[in-house]
This record gives structure tokens, sequence and C-alpha cells, in this order.
């Protein structure tokens, strides 16, 4: 398992160990002993997926304290184009965007720290996203930004996205 920090200080890409032989392959997504050396000492509350069809944009979301939470994101079937950005109104980085392609073929996780909205892009036939969170879910504190409204250029001509992230406010 391989940790790297990103050009979006607070989130990490990470290579997991994988294994593949004649009847597959074993992926290992999380080692609390690796991501302790890498300085990460939290404890994991919640883990969910969600199965999306291609065109599907899911996002752009993130959770207020005190529920804020890291959050540990992979692909478990089929491709995403994964996307985060920084909404730390006090950060350098406000604003700032990071793209990565997530799927079960290349077997990369991202680490997302507290204070980065997060949402991903379908880009096969179908996707599921696994998601591990370091709090549980909080309606309340529940919070997105649109989808749209930072910069990326989504590469989709007619995405597929929930009403509740089409009313999302813009990043402000």
């Amino acid at each position: 398992m391989k940790i790297v920090e990103t050009e979006l200080l607070g989130v990490f890409e990470i290579d997991n160990f994988v294994q593949k032989d004649e009847r597959g392959s074993f992926v290992k997504t999380f080692n609390s002993d690796a991501f302790k050396k890498e300085g990460f000492d939290f404890e994991f509350k919640e883990s969910f997926y969600s199965v999306s069809q291609k065109n599907v944009i899911r996002g752009m979301h993130f959770q207020v304290p005190p529920f804020d939470h890291e959050k540990l994101v992979y692909v478990v079937a089929g491709e995403v184009i994964d996307v985060v950005v920084d909404v730390r109104k006090n950060s350098p980085a406000f604003g700032q965007y990071l793209v990565v392609n997530l799927s079960a073929g290349n077997c990369k996780s991202l680490l997302i720290g507290k204070g980065f909205a997060h949402g991903f892009l379908t880009i096969t036939d179908k996707a599921v996203m696994h998601y591990s969170t370091t709090s549980v879910y909080s309606k309340d504190h529940d919070r997105g930004i649109k989808w749209d409204c930072f910069g990326y250029d989504w590469p989709v001509s007619k995405p597929i996205v929930s009403d509740r992230d089409q009313n999302f406010d813009r990043l402000t």
C-alpha cells in the first residue's frame, strides 16, 4: 500500500495492495498500521456503497462540524472520474479541485480529509463506489455545492444529476 499526498493538501491517493493470479484478484483497501505510519489515527464509523449508471454525477457532498469526516473511497466495479474540491474558507487552496480516475482495474483509493466536497461521474455502464467515513451520516450537517460551480468541465453532454445535487448552492 502506497499513500501519496496530492497537490490538494489533505487529499491522498492510495495505490492499494493487489494480488492477481489465475483465480482473479485480491485488493487490500485499508490497513490501520499503514495509515498510522502515515500519521492517520482515526477510526471509520460508517461504510456504504452506491451503484450508478453511466453519465451519473453524484456530488458534491460533505458534512460540517461536528460531523465532518475523513472519507476513504474506491471503486469496486466499473470506472469513475472522481472529483474533490477544497471548501475550507480559510484555505489557500479554497475552490481548487483534484480529478482522479478510480476504477476496479487500477485499484486506487482516495483518502479525502475534512473540509473537502466530493463527487464523481460514472464513465462505464455501471460503477459501484465504496465509502468509509470517520463520522456517521447526519442529515442536519449534510451539505453540498452545485456540481458545476467550481470550474471543472465535466466530460459529459447529458449528465444525470439528482434534484438534490442540482439544487445545492454555488461555491462562494
